[in-house]
Order: C-alpha cells, then sequence, then structure tokens
C-alpha cells in the first residue's frame, strides 16, 4: 500500500530523513507560540494549533505531491505579524487572521494559474533578494530585544542591555551555543540548544520544572475561525496584504527550487507542493495561525537521502507527539528559544552576497529594503520605499527597458502603504 502511494522507496533511509527533518525543525511549535502569543494570543492554544497544522500540510504533501517537504508556519511573517501589525499597526490579531486569509486565497488563486510566474519575474531578482535579507536582520533584532541583549534607549534609540543578568546570560549562551553546534554541522542543533537552555533555566531557578511532561492537547477554540474583515475598510490594507502574499510566494518558490529542484525532474510534483502550501496558508489562518509555507528544514531530510513523500509523512507522524508537550513547551524559558530566530536571521540575510551591487539603482533599493523593513518593522514598507526607488532611479537613467506596465502596477500598489 505504501508503495502505491508514495512509489518505490527505503524505509529505514525515509524514516530517517524524517526523523531528521522532525527534529530540524520541531523548534516552530514552542517558538511560533512564543511569538504569537505576543500579540495577544493564547499560548496553550498556539501550540496545539501550530502542530496541527504542521501534521496536516506535511502529511497532506506527502501523500497528494509526494515530495519529502515539510510545512509549517513560516519564519519571518509570523514576526511580521505579531510585530509589524498587530504591534506596529495597532491591528487586533483577529484582524491580522483576516489579511493572512485573503494573502492565502490569492496565493492559492496564482498557483493554479500561469500568472504565478508572470508576478514573479515582475519584481527585480535582487530586491526579492533584499527581502529575505530585510527580514533576516527583523527577525535577529526581534530576538535581541525579546533577550534583553538590547535595550530602548531615548537618546540612541536601542544600547546594549544588562549582560549581568542571568535571563540575559541564558539567551547569549545559548545563541553562541547554536553559533558552536551549526558551525561544526551538528545535527539537530537547534532542539539541543533549547533542551540544553531549559535544563540550564530550571537549574537555576530562571524557570519552574513542569510538573509533567505531557497532557491532553489544549483546545484551538478561542482562536480558530476569529478572523475578522475589518481591516480591508481601509487602503492601507492593500500593500500588507501584497506584503504577505509576496513574500509566501517568494519564500516558497525559492525553498522548492533549491530543496526540491536539485533532486527533482518533475516539475509537476514541486507544483503540486506550491498549491499544497497556497491552501495551507488560508487553512492556517482560519485555525488562528500566520502564514503556512515550505520549510528549508527539509534540506536535511534531502541530505539524508529521503526522495519520496513517505519521508514527510514520517515527519508528520512524529509530530503528532508535540500535540502532547504543552507541559514541557510551557516550562521551557522563552531566552532558552529566541536565540534561534538569530540564526535564522542569519540564514536568510545571507542572500545579501548574491546581489548585483554595480548597478546603483539595484544597490540602493537593496539598501532600502533591507534597513527600513527591520527600521519600520514593516516588510510592507520595506518592499514598497525599495520598488518605488528602483523604478525612479531606472526611469531617471533612461533604462524603460528594465520597467514594464506589471512592475509599475505593482510598485504603484505597494506605495499605497507610504501615504495612506
Amino acid at each position: 500500500m505504501l508503495e502505491k502511494l508514495f512509489g518505490s522507496y527505503d524505509l529505514k533511509t525515509e524514516f530517517t530523513a524524517g526523523l531528521s527533518v522532525f527534529l530540524a525543525m520541531v523548534y516552530i511549535v514552542p517558538l511560533n507560540a512564543l511569538i504569537l502569543s505576543a500579540a495577544g494570543m493564547p499560548y496553550d492554544a498556539v501550540v496545539t494549533a501550530t502542530a496541527l497544522i504542521t501534521i496536516l500540510a506535511t502529511a497532506t504533501n506527502a501523500i497528494y505531491a509526494k515530495t519529502p517537504i515539510a510545512l509549517s508556519v513560516g519564519m519571518g511573517l509570523n514576526a511580521y505579524f505579531t510585530f509589524g501589525l498587530v504591534k506596529g499597526l495597532g491591528m487586533t490579531w483577529q484582524s491580522a487572521l483576516g489579511v493572512v486569509f485573503a494573502s492565502g486565497v490569492i496565493f492559492i488563486l496564482l498557483s493554479l494559474s500561469p500568472f504565478r510566474r508572470i508576478a514573479l519575474q515582475q519584481i527585480p531578482l535582487d530586491i526579492r533578494r533584499s527581502i529575505a535579507a530585510g527580514i533576516g536582520a527583523f527577525l535577529a533584532f526581534i530576538a535581541l530585544k525579546q533577550i534583553g541583549i538590547v535595550v530602548a534607549d531615548p537618546v540612541t534609540f536601542v544600547k546594549l542591555g544588562n549582560l549581568s543578568d542571568p535571563a540575559v546570560l541564558l539567551g547569549v549562551g545559548i545563541t553562541v551555543l547554536i553559533f558552536i553546534l551549526h558551525a561544526n554541522k551538528i545535527k539537530g542543533a537547534f532542539i539541543i540548544a533549547i533542551a540544553i537552555g531549559a535544563v540550564i533555566a530550571w537549574m537555576t531557578g530562571l524557570s519552574k520544572i513542569p510538573d509533567s511532561l505531557f497532557s491532553m492537547p489544549a483546545s484551538i477554540a478561542p482562536i480558530a475561525f476569529e478572523l475578522d474583515f475589518k481591516a480591508f475598510t481601509s487602503l492601507a490594507v492593500i500593500p500588507v496584504v501584497i506584503a504577505f502574499l509576496v513574500t509566501d510566494v517568494f519564500d516558497s518558490v525559492g525553498t522548492l527550487t533549491g530543496v526540491g529542484g536539485k533532486i527533482f525532474d518533475d516539475s509537476e510534483k514541486l507544483e503540486k507542493t506550491l498549491q499544497v502550501d497556497a491552501f495551507f496558508s488560508s487553512v492556517g489562518a482560519l485555525l488562528g495561525l500566520s502564514t503556512v509555507t515550505a520549510f528549508v528544514e527539509s534540506a536535511v531530510g534531502v541530505e539524508e537521502g529521503g526522495r519520496t513523500g513517505l519521508s514527510t509523512f514520517f515527519t508528520a507522524l512524529l509530530f503528532i507527539l508535540t500535540l502532547f508537550m504543552l507541559p514541557l513547551f510551557a516550562a521551557i524559558h522563552p531566552n532558552a528559544i529566541y536565540p534561534i530566530l538569530i540564526v535564522v536571521g542569519i540564514f536568510m540575510f545571507t542572500d545579501v552576497a548574491k546581489i548585483d551591487f554595480s548597478d546603483f539603482a539595484t544597490a540602493s533599493s537593496a539598501f532600502l529594503t533591507i534597513t527600513m523593513i527591520p527600521f519600520t518593522t514593516s516588510i510592507a514598507t520595506g518592499l514598497a520605499l525599495g520598488m518605488v526607488n528602483y523604478v525612479i532611479i531606472k526611469a531617471a537613467k533612461r533604462e524603460f527597458k528594465d520597467l514594464n506596465l506589471e512592475l509599475l502596477f505593482l510598485t504603484a500598489f505597494s506605495s499605497l502603504i507610504l501615504f495612506v
């Protein structure tokens, strides 16, 4: 029966690959709950919803697309959801879920049409790369602030925090530990670091040792189907939807081509994975979560020899365990988890190396995008400034071959956030 579902496979290899992906990305459950709870959402419900969407999306992809690609709540957009939309723009988390749902519906339509390819080609590649780098800087800044490594200052805006604070020291130590583990290519670096950080916090009294490690899953009723669309009464929401859409599309396509493209000649399978990604972005919003996307950690499974959907089906089955691990997750000190954002930020920021800085229009646009995303806590603002700058300079240099109606249209829509 398994061979009928997934084709020919080596059971031991596929299981090892699935286990490796699980260990590489299990951090998303407590980390996503930590980030979204900062928006006012119930931590317990988000833990259950995150585990549930990871299981459903990954298993669906395994069976439908048959690719070794796991899916869960995307890093970057979950931080933008909390710190950009809710804390930055003052949206309720319910309205922010409405934005996520709308972008997911548009993504579904694009994934089923040739327009997706056309739209992807309109935003210059280097600006797309700068979006990833800007989000990386954004994630790192959020983590540094949440850990206490940087704090607010009325004169210099930010300054170094109190490094003698035991909680801050824990965050610094775990960050360095993750650096060391990754530098030595230790598998499961994130989960190892979290475990060590949790134990240190328990031993030093920074957090309480859990009375039990497992419990029945918490209800998702407080967040499921709570989205509303009040934010859509203002034009200002349009660039935000575009920012979610563009970031999700580029993130997904980049992951799929980077991970799956190395092993698949069958583009139909990757197209199906993109459809699953788009579908569960909207389903995730219904369950009370920010955007779902393909996880780059899937590359760990590919390196272990995973070649079929069976490997990620095993990953989905293993994530069932996380439904029952709420007491353990809740007992982990936040500063044992937030350092992961810094490392994920570093991974995303490396796209800077691929940007062509020899062209000033590209260089200045990339700079604006990269810096303004963290400075304004808005992916939409950074994207809009980068695109507007690109169009103005290209037009001033009379390099009209680099401009077209589609790019001008996307730029005009994105720039709405700057004026409304």
